[in-house]
């Protein structure tokens, strides 16, 4: 075999190509940092959730308690779900960012492939949660629909 044809091309990043890169990593920074941000307002409002959810009318006495305190202790851990499956997105923009840059500054090859690793599974990451989440709503749609049907 030929060794054109195991190889097949070499990609070259151009200087049109790296002004574009460049400035997709600055935006990718900039949108990884505020989600960072985001996370950990979320946290925050998993953390006093439970509290805010106590302090409302009519769910502080009696019988309704308990009730409240299980809503916000299930309030609570959904909001830290949330928080956690946010902030790998942004992890892994901000990698992608950080190794950009460097790949353009050091004109490293190396960084180059890692910097397009973490945009892969960011991409990869955020396809299979979008896959998740319309199977829920579809598995919700089903079973509201089966259930209006029953009655």
């Amino acid at each position: 075999m030929d060794q054109n044809e195991t190889t097949m091309f070499k990609l070259e990043v151009e200087e049109q190509s790296t002004r574009f890169l460049s400035e997709t990593a600055k935006w990718g920074k900039f949108l990884s940092i505020i989600g960072f941000i985001l996370v950990g307002l979320i946290v925050i409002a998993a953390i006093f959730a439970g509290a805010l959810l106590a302090s409302l009318p009519g769910f502080g006495e009696g019988s309704t308690s308990a009730l409240a305190g299980g809503m916000s202790i299930m309030i609570t851990v959904l909001y830290l779900i949330v928080a956690v499956l946010y902030f790998f997105p942004c992890l892994y923009m901000f990698r992608f960012s950080t190794k950009m840059k460097e790949a353009l500054l050091e004109n490293n090859q190396q960084l180059l492939i890692e910097s397009f690793q973490n945009l892969k599974s960011c991409f990869k990451f955020m396809g299979i949660m979008t896959i998740v989440f319309i199977s829920i709503y579809v598995l919700a749609f089903l079973v509201g629909t089966l259930g209006s049907l029953g009655s």
